[in-house]
């Protein structure tokens, strides 16, 4: 099951999974809530951050599992996916064999480490989260601008191709979207906040086998020993760097594929 990040959709798979299919595996896509072909779930104007909580696009994701006859799989997440991908994996044990994280660490451990460094990388974390309507009419003054400036100068590897970007336009230029993604963010500073917290006050971590990829040039990899934060909130961890940026699936399809064959034979 692979889950795809902000602002894309799971078109960012696309080099992934013929890969995949090909050493036998079974592979199912999904667009997050908000995104692409799923499209916004909330209805009017003004998105509440509740809707896009990650135990809610987590319980979207078990739902469809169970439509598709799937008790259990291996998941993958990138960015924003990846953070559902922790909640599912956090909510609905019994139904992930196997977590692989990319270029991630936990939404709490950012939080709770910035510092000028990770408020410049990060600044739309900030940004998106604001009230009353300022990111959504920044962004909608010029969606293609906002887009486009998400994936420059972050292809350490191979780079997202401008036609990949023009998909991912596509899908951000659907109704509701800009304000179902920045819901997205404003979940992430408020509700998910609280359901890590609870986590951590009982004692709640991830009990699946956990694989953390990163890009040796991101962010995450240069200020984080991303193995030793996941530790913090899974039992079983390994995880490596490689030679990208951000966007591994697309900076280098060949080596996340290989880590997750590896990963996944090993997890058995």
């Amino acid at each position: 099951m692979l889950l795809h990040g902000y602002p894309q959709t799971s078109f960012m798979w696309r080099h992934v999974v013929p890969r995949l299919v090909e050493a036998g595996r079974s592979v199912v896509l999904a667009d997050l809530r908000g995104y692409g072909a799923s499209g916004p779930a909330h209805a009017g104007p003004v998105a509440d951050p509740a809707t896009y909580a990650k135990r809610e696009m987590a319980s979207d994701v078990a739902a469809l599992l169970d439509t598709l006859g799937h008790d259990t799989v291996d998941l993958v997440g990138h960015d924003r996916g990846g953070r559902v991908a922790h909640r599912l994996a956090l909510d609905h044990p019994e139904r992930v064999r196997s977590l692989a994280v990319l270029d991630i660490v936990p939404t709490l451990h950012m939080f709770e480490h910035v510092d000028r460094s990770m408020a410049e990388a990060y600044f739309h974390w900030f940004l998106l989260t604001r009230p009353g309507g300022l990111p959504e009419a920044l962004i909608s003054a010029s969606p293609e601008t906002w887009l486009r400036s998400r994936f420059t100068g972050r292809d350490a590897g191979t780079p997202v191709p401008t036609a990949a970007v023009d998909v991912y336009l596509d899908a951000f230029l659907q109704p509701g979207v800009v304000d179902a993604t920045c819901a997205d963010y404003r979940a992430a500073a408020t509700v998910d906040l609280d359901h890590d917290r609870t986590d951590r006050e009982v004692g709640r971590r991830v009990t699946a086998p956990v694989l953390a990829l990163w890009g040796d040039a991101g962010y995450v990899g240069r200020n984080f020993d991303v193995e030793e934060v996941w530790r913090r909130y899974a039992g079983e961890v390994t995880g490596r760097g490689l030679a990208t940026d951000h966007y591994l699936a697309e900076e280098a399809p060949t080596e996340v594929v290989e880590a997750l064959l590896a990963f996944w034979a090993g997890a058995r």
